[in-house]
């Protein structure tokens, strides 16, 4: 079983920084090469580059949260969120990682029990 993942070709799991500018600051973000793929995909079918996407995610992060501690475990978490999303099937429960915070899930009025 884990043959699939330990001959997974090391450039994927290599680490890379990025200068990104965001809200007027330069700051860097290391990433594991895997993360950078999935987010440049997760942008294009936004329309947008990467550096917007994430410049977009941090906004909304700090909007929401007010900070944020670890923003490239935020970032990683959201490449997981996104292909947990992408592979759903249709009448799929969804994973336990997306379910509590699907609109449909946290506005529905609380079960009666009769």
């Amino acid at each position: 079983m884990c043959e699939i993942y330990v001959k997974a070709d090391p450039i994927l799991y290599e680490s890379r920084s990025r200068s990104l500018r965001i809200h007027g600051f330069v700051t860097k973000i290391r990433l594991e090469n895997l993360f950078w793929d999935i987010l440049a995909e997760l942008a294009g079918s936004e329309g947008m580059t990467t550096n917007q996407l994430v410049t977009k995610l941090y906004g909304e992060i700090i909007e929401y949260r007010g900070e944020v501690d670890n923003f490239a475990s935020f970032l990683r978490v959201t490449c997981l969120r996104y292909l947990t999303l992408r592979h759903q099937k249709p009448g799929e429960r969804p994973s336990l990682a997306v379910v509590e915070t699907m609109p449909v899930l946290q506005h529905a009025p609380p079960a009666r029990h009769m």
